[in-house]
């Protein structure tokens, strides 16, 4: 009888210790579903197509771009990424002194994550968000061939990309990245559409 106590007990807590692996593997598993990011690069402008400013083309000039992201991971090769991102970038090619432009976006964005090993993790995004410009002042110049003033606007965007991760520890996840985004009416009265091309290196922290 002493020996069957002794089995039963040894038994049972083997079964208590495989149901704490199992509860402190879960936990592992859900705690790197989330991560939060900060990333930085540069926004590569386009010609503001539709306008004419004393004979030429404006161009939204290349800049600096920052901002953050937040992403949740449903299975091994899919996750969803939030992300708000701000350039204060300028108008250039005018009869006069450049504009500035504050750029701000907001998107939602689905990422595939098609080949992970244990430290890379390349993927690809693509989603849809919305952009808000904001002109430091109006700009005088020829829409459709008519004298216009030109101003700020806030408009749908639609973007793509594809990037890597590095796992670098369990908890710190460095990124590059490369995104093309296509703003639709970026300015008002202009009914064009714009595209960028955004690379980005990150830091992220996974919870």
């Amino acid at each position: 009888m002493k020996v069957n106590a002794r089995l039963i007990g040894s038994a049972s807590l083997a079964v208590l210790a495989m149901q704490a692996v199992s509860a402190a593997a879960q936990d592992v598993g859900r705690a790197s579903r989330h991560e939060i990011s900060a990333y930085a690069g540069a926004l590569l402008g386009d010609d503001l197509d539709g306008i004419d400013v004393a004979g030429q083309k404006p161009k939204l000039d290349d800049h600096a771009a920052y901002g953050v992201r937040y992403g949740q991971r449903f299975s091994d090769s899919w996750s969803l990424e939030l992300s708000i991102g701000h350039s204060a970038t300028n108008v250039t090619r005018l009869s006069g002194p450049d504009v500035a432009l504050g750029l701000t976006t907001c998107d939602a964005d689905a990422v595939w994550h098609f080949a992970r090993s244990s430290r890379w993790d390349p993927y690809v995004a693509f989603g849809a968000g919305y952009s808000w410009a904001n002109l430091d002042q109006p700009i005088e110049g020829l829409v459709d061939g008519q004298q216009t003033t030109i101003d700020d606007n806030s408009n749908y965007t639609l973007n793509a990309g594809i990037g890597a991760k590095y796992a670098a520890t369990k908890r710190i996840a460095l990124q590059l990245e490369a995104r093309y985004r296509y703003y639709n009416k970026l300015l008002d009265p202009v009914d064009h559409s714009i595209g960028t091309f955004e690379p980005t290196v990150a830091v992220g922290w996974r919870f």
